[in-house]
């Protein structure tokens, strides 16, 4: 089956996800795809989280420091100057090329908004909800291209409708985890269309066969690309979920046209001083080296559930989480639960259905209690 793009419609119903290549056209009386749902609500307490891919670990002094020393300036308007200013040296971008922003979420808010005269809007699915609620909230019509799990959710741009002029993908992708190759990414971006990549994970990723200090397949410093925008995030690695900062980076104009609908202030003193400070090469050494032991936790999980009967990893996970289709894996969740572990369901992400689950990476040890329970309750 080749995948295809589904038809326009509002926030779609269906009793299933649809199968990659499917058209999902509007059927009245059926169930909602919650494109809202999100690992937070799968968390609460008593629950070990493997549902939110944010790190929890102690906040270096270099990064706390600086956002304790921001709070004896609350009482002036923010300044994001500076902080546009390092982001903009650490991508090797002009300042005007770069939009600092309340996290991710808020910069496809300033997408869907400032972009509202895009004809034909795609969202590559499966992938993080919030840029097609984003775009839906905003008044487009939303068509989705399916990748299927049987070629492991791989980008092809051949996929992309020709005269599609407004393209989501995720690098590495919420929640398959798939890393595609940038000069792919690469082949979607043309004259007319805005292409938006969302590198909220890309900060995860790692080369074993490369220097350390890259991260593979990002386009953040790409300026070459016809209308690139990349949508970066700095809370998950850094823990600033609560925070909100992440920032947009792409041509001068489009970055001007979405500032242009951002609320005066958006982005808190405190937020700006996180921003500065994970710009610094102190920081992106320290981010590098994270990420290298996420992905030896990362390898640790993928060996621990692929010898389990009736498991399937999904694809060769990339990023801070992997995919798992496991029959009856709505039922599996649930009994996690009564043992005290919270996973994240995979029905509310187009393309993939109740039997998907995603699985944040934590240490070894958390890991391997994790899987002995799930061993237990698939063999009961």
């Amino acid at each position: 089956m080749h995948p295809q793009v589904t038809a326009p419609h509002p926030p779609v119903s269906a009793p299933r996800p649809p199968a990659p290549g499917e058209a999902v056209p509007d059927r009245p009386g059926e169930i909602e795809i919650d494109l809202g749902h999100h690992g937070d609500v799968e968390v609460v307490p008593g629950l070990v989280d493997l549902a939110v891919n944010v790190r929890r670990a102690p906040m270096p002094d270099w990064l706390a420091d600086p956002i304790t020393a921001s709070l004896g300036d609350l009482a002036s308007y923010p300044d994001p100057g500076p902080a546009r200013a390092a982001v903009a040296a650490r991508h090797r971008r002009p300042s005007e090329e770069v939009l600092l922003t309340a996290g991710a979420a808020e910069g496809f808010v300033l997408l869907a908004q400032a972009l509202r005269g895009a004809r034909r809007p795609v969202v590559v699915h499966p992938q993080f909800t919030e840029p097609e609620a984003a775009l839906r909230a905003a008044g487009h019509r939303v068509e989705r291209v399916l990748l299927p799990a049987e070629t492991g959710f791989r980008l092809d741009p051949a996929l992309v409708p020709e005269d599609a002029d407004l393209v989501f993908v995720g690098n590495p992708t919420n929640p398959t985890s798939v890393l595609h190759p940038a000069d792919v990414l690469a082949e979607l971006a043309r004259p007319g269309r805005v292409l938006v990549v969302d590198e909220a994970f890309a900060d995860t990723t790692t080369n074993p066969d490369g220097p350390v200090g890259e991260e593979p397949e990002s386009l953040a410093a790409r300026r070459d690309l016809p209308g690139l925008v990349v949508v970066r995030s700095l809370t998950k690695t850094w823990g600033l979920a609560g925070l909100r900062i992440g920032y947009l980076l792409g041509p001068a104009d489009l970055i001007g046209r979405f500032g242009a609908v951002q609320p005066l202030w958006a982005v808190s003193t405190p937020a700006l001083a996180a921003a500065s400070a994970c710009a610094t090469p102190v920081a992106v050494a320290a981010e590098r080296e994270i990420a290298v032991r996420l992905a030896a936790d990362r390898e640790h999980l993928v060996a621990r559930l692929a010898a389990l009967p009736g498991v399937r990893v999904e694809g060769a996970p990339a990023s801070a989480f992997v995919l798992v289709h496991l029959a009856g894996a709505a039922e599996v969740r649930l009994a996690l639960r009564t043992r005290g572990y919270a996973v994240r369901r995979g029905d509310t992400f187009p393309g993939l259905g109740a039997d998907w689950l995603r699985v944040a990476v934590r240490d070894t040890a958390t890991t391997d209690a994790f899987v002995a329970v799930l061993a237990e309750i698939l063999e009961a």
